[in-house]
């Protein structure tokens, strides 16, 4: 109920009425004395209460899911609904490929993925594990590489360039028209970061455009709509065929790839053991 915010959808997750659900959520309520849920015609929200309560119980439950999956991968394989928060400019990870391949070797587990951007607690949310870049993942969680080394850079489509000229150094990006990136509603739009002489930098451009979507974004700098900023392997296709041109790359170094991260448990559940264990043999080239 915690991470579905509907009873109608955490009744069809469970595989149960939404009236056992609602007299699940009563029977802990009266137990505690207090409301954990704050109910409207349109939503349902978790109260300070529940946020509490959820914040407690998490660990446990996901303790309770690890031994059950633990329990039957000792009478066959690796079964259950993996739960992944997945970063949206992980394009290797989410090619397709990797996942495909996993389900292939593990028939009896079922992803679900959320191509999200926002920062959360992982665990809080009902999610097994998280793939976002190593810079941001906090220092409690065990992180595994899913990519190798990653480099930010600045593109613009050719016909931009000729028309408003090429900036020649990041803090002139603030005479041009920007298309930038922002990760949540609330959330500032992204200021643009750079080094130089191995100081880093960030330039707070006004986009004329802002959205959540990277392959909008892509779309509208090809459309000669003004610069925008991203991880190279996103821009690769259109760089090779000449539709966007890379700017101000003595600025833009390396950054830590993506990685699989995920809780230190002391018993991992065995559907996680298999994806990472998955990742490790592609990346080593076993796979």
């Amino acid at each position: 109920m915690a991470r579905a915010r509907s009873f109608r959808a955490a009744a069809d997750q469970l595989g149960v009425t939404r009236s056992a659900v609602s007299q699940a959520v009563r029977k802990v309520e009266d137990a505690l004395g207090t409301a954990v849920l704050r109910r409207t015609t349109r939503s349902v929200a978790l109260t300070e209460a529940g946020e509490a309560l959820l914040e407690q119980v998490a660990p446990a439950l996901a303790e309770i899911d690890a031994a059950t999956q633990i329990a039957a991968a000792q009478q066959g394989r690796p079964t259950g609904l993996l739960r992944l928060a997945v970063s949206s400019i992980a394009e290797s990870f989410l090619s397709g490929d990797l996942l495909a391949s996993f389900l292939s070797s593990h028939p009896g587990i079922r992803l679900d993925v959320l191509v999200t951007d926002a920062e959360f607690d992982i665990v809080a949310a009902g999610f097994d594990a998280g793939v976002r870049l190593g810079e941001v993942i906090e220092r409690d969680m065990i992180a595994i590489p899913v990519s190798g080394e990653q480099h930010q850079i600045v593109v613009a489509a050719p016909a931009y360039l000729t028309a408003a000229g090429t900036p020649l150094h990041p803090r002139e990006l603030t005479q041009h028209r920007c298309i930038g990136w922002r990760s949540a509603v609330e959330a500032a739009p992204y200021r643009w970061e750079f080094t130089e002489k191995g100081r880093d930098f960030a330039v707070a451009v006004e986009p004329e455009i802002t959205s959540n979507d990277m392959a909008l974004m892509v779309r509208m700098a090809r459309a000669g709509a003004g610069l925008t900023i991203g991880m190279a392997e996103t821009f690769a296709p259109l760089l090779q065929t000449g539709e966007l041109c890379a700017i101000l790359e003595p600025y833009c170094p390396p950054l830590p790839g993506f990685y699989l991260f995920y809780p230190s448990r002391r018993h991992l559940p065995m559907k996680l053991r298999a994806l990472v264990d998955h990742v490790r043999e592609r990346r080593n080239g076993c796979s």
